[in-house]
């Protein structure tokens, strides 16, 4: 369906949300537009001024089957009607243990033991928690351009923007190394930018600056998410594998924006036929509502009664947007179509690069896709303020989109989305992108 942009945005209802909205929000949170949301439907989005838009964000790849999906929405209005808080800390209801049972069974042998929690940040932050107490440690590795949240922990082991990281050390003891990036591969080389990554953890950072058997965990996006939307080589992960088995790190895969099918698989590392000690889980597990997951092994996840745990893990009515979300996700074929739909998308920008010169990368795996923008494809210069130029005229047209990394524009959209709509949207991009 194509936009519909019945009032040059912001309207007037939605200059004066804004208005309220600087004098009282925290100024901390950002706004990527003037976007005053009313209601979503599907893959399209609608603002207090009547403006229709097509949405290639999924709410931060939240939205994964599409917003407002009827049976989500059921599925949270019963349960209301009966508990929509069940003390889980305290109590047991049968649909916590329910939507548990039900996500082992989309995950690799193993993975059979649940942390509920409210974010994926706070999902992260037990992981830590779990990391240190099962191997007696204190230090982790994360990588440079990740993201893992903004509470301390996970703050700790973020490292994107400094924006993020001043003024709030110390933090916990992180080191960090590069991501392996075919665009901008550490040690010069893309087609081994993961083996020189793996390399310096060996042979610098376990000399250097602490010793393999002080190491908890090694942090690691299987795509790399607010850094750029990067896929790294795809022994990558075989590689970190087979480094923390070798000095007994645990190895944590933070899917919590990679997972849930967004990759065509419902987790991004099993394309690499990689399983990790502990998995994190947050954004489109939860249908909407704030749901974080922490899954690990029975062996793993060995911490007694009490050591942790929290008032709204397992909320009644996030399980059961979990389960309808999960149903949704179980239907057969599911993840063949994102791979379908990513293939498509990614056909369409790589045509879009021919004709715009200040595309300098197009990347991706299922329907989480970056484009890379640069001033000159031969330096790679980002093209920041172009990007935000591009974003915002994207936007006046009808088409929701939001940045990543330095100068990436990320592609996360429903994964109900069909190729009418992608064609839609690349259009409109084809169109603002004129003239850079």
């Amino acid at each position: 369906m194509e936009p519909l942009i019945r009032v040059e945005p912001p309207g007037e209802k939605a200059r004066e949300v804004l208005r309220r909205d600087a004098a009282i929000i925290s100024p901390s949170t950002m706004r990527e537009y003037p976007l005053v949301l009313q209601k979503a439907s599907g893959v399209n989005l609608w603002d207090v001024d009547g403006n229709r838009y097509l949405d290639f964000t999924a709410g931060i790849a939240v939205m994964n089957v599409g917003w407002n999906h009827p049976k989500v929405v059921s599925a949270i209005r019963e349960q209301a009607k009966y508990l929509s808080h069940g003390a889980f800390l305290d109590f047991c209801s049968e649909v916590p243990v329910q939507c548990a049972e039900e996500l082992v069974g989309f995950l690799p042998e193993g993975l059979d033991r649940v942390y509920f929690s409210n974010s994926g940040a706070e999902s992260v932050e037990a992981a830590m928690k779990l990391a240190r107490r099962h191997t007696g440690r204190n230090y982790f590795i994360a990588f440079h351009r990740g993201f893992h949240g903004r509470t301390y922990g996970a703050l700790s082991l973020t490292a994107g923007k400094v924006i993020q990281r001043r003024s709030f050390g110390p933090f916990l003891p992180v080191i960090h190394a590069p991501y392996p990036d075919p665009y901008h591969p550490f040690g010069g080389n893309p087609g081994t930018c993961d083996a020189a990554v793996v390399a310096y953890l060996e042979d610098t950072v376990f000399r250097t600056e602490v010793a393999p058997e002080e190491v908890a965990a090694i942090f690691v996006e299987p795509v790399l998410g607010e850094g750029g939307y990067v896929v790294p080589p795809p022994g990558f992960l075989h590689r970190l594998r087979r480094l923390c088995d070798e000095h007994g790190i645990l190895l944590v895969a933070d899917e919590v924006q990679s997972g849930c099918f967004r990759t065509g698989r419902f987790l991004a590392s099993t394309h690499a036929g990689v399983t990790p000690d502990i998995v994190c889980l947050g954004k489109a597990i939860g249908g909407g509502l704030p749901f974080g997951v922490t899954v690990a092994s029975d062996e793993v996840m060995d911490w007694p009664p009490g050591s942790h745990a929290s008032t709204f893990g397992g909320n009644n009515l996030a399980c059961a947007a979990s389960l309808a979300v999960m149903d949704l996700l179980r239907e057969e074929g599911f993840g063949d179509r994102v791979t379908a739909r990513g293939g498509y998308l990614l056909q369409r920008l790589r045509e879009l690069a021919e004709r715009h010169p200040i595309v300098g990368d197009v990347r991706g795996l299922g329907l989480m896709i970056g484009i890379e923008l640069v001033r000159d494809r031969s330096t790679k210069e980002p093209a920041r303020a172009e990007r935000e130029t591009i974003l915002r005229h994207a936007f006046e047209h009808g088409l929701v989109l939001l940045p990543a990394g330095e100068s990436v524009i990320r592609f996360s959209p429903p994964l109900i989305m069909d190729e009418e709509d992608i064609d839609t949207g690349v259009d409109i991009l084809d169109r603002v992108m004129e003239g850079f």
